[in-house]
């Protein structure tokens, strides 16, 4: 064979044999390299638009507590004021009080929503508000303007609380979505990502 053609004819099996070797990574990598294949680049994005909505969620979770915080700090103000008064029944307001200190700590957490312990948190704030209302205005006339404004804001930041759940809520769902539609990505979290859950609700689901 003339040198030429032998030197032609390496050259070719050269480029054979690398054909043969690229094509052999890229079937590998198809059939057996799916988490090779994974791009990291997809979980930070996925990632990064969780914190967003989490961010989201937390923000309205924060504004309905601080309107019940102020709840509770306004009811003390009122019973404060009343026991200033001529007359005040300085047991029955001490015992209100003491209600009212309680409920914090009845309260229900982001992490823990049972349809139970909301109702139970609402009912125990209803009647408290039910028995201080009567004492604050009685037959709807407050004994001076402190009370008397004290005891419309309650009426007002009350009347807001199904507005505060509401906007938790469709944040809420809005992170739990995307949570849900992403399961792909976010099975690939951990070490550097902690593994996300979805947000309780306020609304009451099937069987509850």
């Amino acid at each position: 064979m003339p040198r030429l053609l032998r030197s032609a004819f390496s050259v070719k099996s050269v480029l054979s044999g690398l054909l043969v070797v690229v094509a052999c990574a890229a079937s590998c990598k198809r059939d057996g390299g799916t988490r090779a294949a994974y791009d990291p680049a997809s979980a930070t994005a996925v990632q990064s638009q969780l914190t967003v909505l989490r961010d989201s969620a937390d923000i309205k979770w924060q504004a309905m507590l601080a309107s019940d915080d102020q709840k509770i700090s306004l009811t003390r103000l009122l019973l404060r004021e009343l026991r200033q008064q001529p007359g005040a029944n300085a047991a029955q307001l001490q015992a209100l009080g003491a209600a009212n200190d309680r409920l914090k700590a009845r309260r229900y957490t982001q992490t823990a929503l049972p349809s139970a312990r909301i109702d139970a948190y609402d009912a125990a704030q209803d009647s408290l508000l039910h028995a201080v209302y009567p004492v604050a205005a009685p037959g709807g006339a407050a004994p001076t303007e402190n009370a008397r404004n004290f005891v419309e804001g309650l009426q007002q930041l009350d009347a807001g609380v199904a507005s505060f759940r509401i906007q938790y809520d469709r944040a809420a769902k809005q992170y739990n979505a995307y949570l849900a539609l992403h399961q792909a990505d976010v099975a690939h979290f951990g070490g550097k990502y902690a593994v996300p859950q979805p947000l309780p609700l306020f609304e009451l689901g099937p069987g509850q």
